[in-house]
C-alpha cells in the first residue's frame, strides 16, 4: 500500500512540476510582450507634456510615519520635490513616541488648523491636522493620530484626509524617483478602461549613496541577504508582475509604492487594519468590488524602478518579514475563499486566486512533504532516485534560466549595475540561491502558516532598519 501511495505521489509531483514550468513559460512570454508594449507606448505621450499641463488628475502622496524622527525631515523634503503639477504630500504621524511630530512642526513651520475631516474609513482617533505657515510648503499636510498598531490604520487616516482623486501610498523612508507620480498616473489618464491601481519596480537602497533624503548614486548591495533580495525583486517585479499586468491579473501592488483610485479603494473598505498583507488584501477586495458591480477595470504595472527601500540585512529580520508575508498570503486567501470558482468574479476566481493557492501557498508545504518522503524512503522503501534527480534538475535549470533572463533584461533596459563584475556576482547568487537562500524562505513561510493556524497574536515585528545615517553618504 505504501508503495502504491508513493507511486501516486511521484505522479502528482511530476504533474505539479510540469504545470509549474508551463505556467512560468506563459508568464515569460506575457512579460516580454508587456515590456515591449510599455517601451513603445513611451513615445506617444511624453512625460514633459504632462508636467507642463494644467489638466492632469490630482494625486495625494500618503506616507505613514511611526518613530521616524531620525530621517523624517529629509524624507519629507524628498517627497515634496517630486515632479508633478498637481499633488500634495500627506504625512500621517501614527502616534509616534519619539520627536517625529515635533521635528515636522519645527522644520516646516506648521500650525494646527481646522480641517474638514470625513472618516469614510474607520480608524483610530485623529488628534489634529497641521499645515505650514510658509507658502513654500503649501503642499504638505501632517495628520496626527493615535497609534493603530498597523500601517493600514495610518494609511486609512491619510486617505480620509486627501483631497485628490488618486492617492499614492508609500513608506516615509522610501526614496522615490522624481518622475514617480507621472509614471504611475499616466495609465489612469490614457486607458479606456477604468484603472483602479498602478504599481512599479522597487529596488534596494542598502549600500546606496544618500544625501538629505535624496538618492545620489545607486550601488550594488554589499550584504549576502540584500543581494539575494535584489534577485527576488528583479525576478518578481520585472518578470512576474509584468506578465500578470498584461492579462489584467495583478493581485498585488506593493505597499511601498502603489497608486490607487480613491473612490474605489474607499468603496472597497480601504486597507484592512488586521491584515499582515494589507497591500494584497486591498487589491483583492477592489477586484471583488468591481466584479460584483459588473464594472470594467484594469490594474497596471510599470516595468521601471521608481522606488528604493531598505531591505532586511540579517537572517533574523528577514525571517520576521517573510513570516508576516506568508501569514498575510494565507490570511487573504482564507478571507476571500468564497471567491474561488465563482463565475461572477471572472479570472480572479478561476485563474488568479487558484494560481496563488497552488504555486505560492502550496509550494513550501509540498517541499516539506518531499523532504519527509525522501527521508522515509531512504530508511523504509526503495525510492526512484533517478526520477527524483532528473525532475529536480529540470526545475532547477528552468528556474536558473528564468532568473538569468530577468537579470539581463533588467540590465538591457535600465543599466542598474556599474560593471560586469556586479552582473557576474548576481548570476553567482542565482546559482546558489536554491541551496542557501531558498530554504530560509521556505522555513519562514511554514512558520507563518503555523502561526496563522494556531491563531497566534499578529505582530508586524521590528524591521530594525539601519537608517540612512549608517548608509554611505556624500561628504
Amino acid at each position: 500500500m505504501m508503495r502504491e501511495v508513493l507511486h501516486y505521489y511521484e505522479v502528482f509531483i511530476a504533474f505539479f512540476s510540469i504545470s509549474y514550468i508551463f505556467f512560468y513559460m506563459i508568464l515569460a512570454f506575457l512579460s516580454y510582450f508587456a515590456i515591449k508594449k510599455h517601451i513603445n507606448a513611451k513615445y506617444f505621450t511624453h512625460d514633459d507634456i504632462l508636467v507642463k499641463s494644467n489638466h492632469v488628475v490630482g494625486v495625494s502622496v500618503v506616507a505613514p510615519a511611526y518613530n521616524e524622527g531620525q530621517n523624517v525631515v529629509f524624507n519629507v523634503k524628498s517627497l515634496l520635490s517630486l515632479t508633478y503639477p498637481k499633488f500634495e504630500v500627506v504625512i500621517v504621524n501614527d502616534g509616534s513616541t519619539d520627536d517625529t511630530l515635533e521635528k515636522l512642526i519645527k522644520e516646516f513651520e506648521m500650525v494646527k488648523v481646522d480641517f474638514f475631516y470625513q472618516e469614510k474609513i474607520i480608524t483610530q482617533p485623529v488628534r489634529g491636522h497641521y499645515k505650514s505657515t510658509n507658502p513654500v510648503y503649501s503642499k504638505l499636510l501632517v495628520v496626527d493620530k493615535e497609534n493603530g498598531k498597523s500601517k493600514a490604520d495610518a494609511s486609512n487616516a491619510g486617505i480620509n484626509s486627501t483631497k485628490y482623486p488618486l492617492f499614492l501610498c508609500t513608506d516615509v523612508d522610501c526614496i522615490l524617483k522624481n518622475d514617480t507620480i507621472i509614471k504611475l498616473a499616466k495609465p489612469f489618464m490614457e486607458n479606456k478602461k477604468r484603472v483602479i491601481a498602478t504599481g512599479a519596480g522597487i529596488r534596494i537602497s542598502n549600500s546606496c549613496e544618500v544625501k538629505d533624503g535624496f538618492l545620489v548614486k545607486v550601488h550594488f548591495p554589499r550584504g549576502w541577504y540584500p543581494r539575494f533580495q535584489e534577485l527576488e525583486y528583479v525576478r518578481a517585479f520585472l518578470f512576474g508582475r509584468m506578465a500578470w499586468s498584461q492579462i489584467n491579473g495583478l493581485l498585488l501592488v506593493s505597499g511601498g509604492l502603489g497608486m490607487f483610485d480613491k473612490e474605489i479603494a474607499i468603496a472597497a473598505g480601504g486597507y484592512w487594519h488586521k491584515s499582515l498583507g494589507e497591500d494584497m488584501e486591498l487589491i483583492t477586495r477592489m477586484r471583488k468590488h468591481m466584479h460584483e458591480n459588473q464594472l470594467e477595470f484594469a490594474i497596471k504595472y510599470i516595468p521601471e524602478s521608481l522606488c528604493w527601500t531598505e531591505v532586511p540585512a540579517t537572517k533574523e529580520v528577514l525571517i520576521r518579514q517573510r513570516v508576516r508575508w506568508a501569514r498575510g498570503l494565507i490570511q487573504t486567501l482564507y478571507l476571500h475563499k468564497n471567491m474561488f470558482f465563482k463565475k461572477k468574479y471572472g479570472k480572479t476566481a478561476f485563474l488568479i486566486l487558484p494560481y496563488f493557492f497552488a504555486f505560492e501557498f502550496m509550494v513550501p508545504i509540498l517541499e516539506l512533504i518531499g523532504v519527509i518522503v525522501i527521508i522515509a524512503c531512504f530508511f523504509f522503501l526503495d525510492f526512484n532516485y533517478e526520477f527524483f534527480l532528473y525532475l529536480t534538475l529540470l526545475v532547477y535549470l528552468f528556474y536558473l534560466t528564468i532568473t538569468i533572463i530577468s537579470i539581463f533584461l533588467d540590465e538591457l533596459l535600465y543599466k542598474n549595475y556599474a560593471n560586469l563584475k556586479e552582473l557576474l556576482i548576481l548570476i553567482f547568487m542565482a546559482i546558489i540561491e536554491p541551496f542557501v537562500y531558498h530554504p530560509v524562505n521556505v522555513y519562514a513561510s511554514l512558520k507563518g502558516y503555523w502561526h496563522f493556524f494556531r491563531q497566534k497574536e499578529q505582530s508586524w515585528g521590528n524591521m530594525q532598519r539601519q537608517g540612512f545615517n549608517t548608509i554611505k553618504k556624500i561628504k
